[in-house]
C-alpha cells in the first residue's frame, strides 16, 4: 500500500513575521542578560578587590614583629573567618620593662566588625603623658576609658565587644590583666597544668559606669599563657555558642608540645574540620611564653 508524501505547509506572511518578532524578541533579551551579566561580574569583581585591599590594610595594623623583652617572647595564631576579622590583637613595648598585649573581638562578622576593630585599636589607651614623664596605665582603667569612648562616639547598631589587656614586667615576671567579657585565658604552668585566668567585667560598648576587675598572675620560668578569641571554642565543637570543656581537653592533650607545635597542630586541626573553607568565626589567638 502506497504512503502519500506530506509536504509540510509554509506558514502565511502574518505568522512568518509573528516568528521573526519572537526571534528579535528573544535576542534581545538574551541581549539583556548578558549586559546584565557583565555588569554583575564587573561590580563583584571591583567589590572583591576592596575586600582584599581592606583585608591587606587590617593585616597592617597587626603587629609586623613581636617583641622579646627578657625572658618574656610572645606568639600568636590569626585567621580570619573572611577576608576581614572581627578579631585583633597587638604586643606592644611600653616602657624598657614593661610589655602590653590585648586582643579585642567585636560583635558579628565581616566588615562592620573589622571597622569596630579599627576604633578599638584606636581608643585603647595604654600609656599617660604628664610634664613630669608618663604613667602605665593599669589594665581595668584602661579598658574603663576604652568602653567610655566606645559609649561617647554614639556608634550605630549593636557595637559591642569583649576585650583583654595585660601587662608583663619582664624583670619580676609580675602580670597584671583586666577582661571585659573575654573568654577565660588559659596559663599552662611548665608542669603542664592547666589554670583558668580569670576576672569580672562585661562587654565594652553596653554599660557606661562598667568597671574592670584586674588580676595578677606570678609567671614563671616555662610558664605559656594562652588568650584566645571565642572562635577557637566554635571551630573545635561545631557550636555557635563554643564549649570551653573540649577546648581545654585539646590544649591539656598538646600541653608537652613546644609552643609553636602547639599553634602548628591547632591551625591544622582548623583546617580538617567540617565547614573549615567556611568557618563560623574569627580565630585569634597571643601565647605569652617565659623562657
Amino acid at each position: 500500500m502506497s504512503t502519500a508524501l506530506r509536504i509540510p505547509t509554509l506558514p502565511d506572511a502574518d505568522e512568518h513575521q509573528r516568528l521573526l518578532a519572537e526571534v528579535a524578541a528573544l535576542r534581545t533579551e538574551v541581549n539583556m542578560l548578558r549586559r546584565r551579566d557583565e555588569t554583575l561580574n564587573f561590580y563583584m569583581f571591583r567589590l572583591d578587590e576592596e575586600l582584599r585591599l581592606a583585608a591587606r590594610l587590617q593585616q597592617d595594623f597587626l603587629p609586623k614583629t613581636l617583641p622579646h623583652v627578657g625572658r618574656v617572647r610572645f606568639h600568636t595564631l590569626y585567621r580570619p573567618a573572611g577576608y576581614v576579622s572581627g578579631d585583633l590583637y597587638d604586643v606592644m613595648r611600653l616602657d624598657e620593662s614593661h610589655v602590653g598585649f590585648y586582643m579585642a573581638d567585636a560583635v558579628g562578622h565581616g566588615m562592620p566588625a573589622a571597622l569596630l576593630t579599627m576604633f578599638i585599636k584606636n581608643g585603647l589607651i595604654t600609656k599617660q603623658i604628664t610634664p613630669e614623664g608618663y604613667r602605665l596605665l593599669d589594665p581595668g582603667e584602661a579598658l574603663g576609658r576604652l568602653n567610655r569612648a566606645m559609649l561617647e562616639q554614639n556608634l550605630s547598631g549593636a557595637t559591642f565587644a569583649t576585650a583583654f589587656y595585660g601587662t608583663v614586667d619582664s624583670r619580676t615576671l609580675f602580670c597584671k590583666y583586666s577582661r571585659a567579657g573575654h573568654p577565660f585565658p588559659i596559663l599552662i604552668r611548665r608542669d603542664g597544668l592547666l589554670v583558668p585566668v580569670e576576672s569580672d567585667g562585661g562587654l565594652l560598648g553596653i554599660f557606661p559606669d562598667e568597671t574592670y576587675a584586674e588580676g595578677q598572675i606570678q609567671l614563671q620560668s616555662g610558664d605559656r599563657l594562652f588568650v584566645y578569641s571565642d572562635g577557637i571554642e566554635v571551630a573545635f565543637t561545631g557550636d555557635q555558642l563554643g564549649n570551653s570543656q573540649q577546648w581545654h581537653k585539646e590544649l591539656q592533650s598538646r600541653a608537652s608540645l613546644s609552643t609553636d607545635k602547639i599553634l602548628t597542630e591547632i591551625s591544622d586541626a582548623l583546617d580538617r574540620e567540617t565547614g573549615s573553607l567556611q568557618p563560623k568565626d574569627d580565630v585569634s589567638m597571643v601565647v605569652v611564653e617565659v623562657d
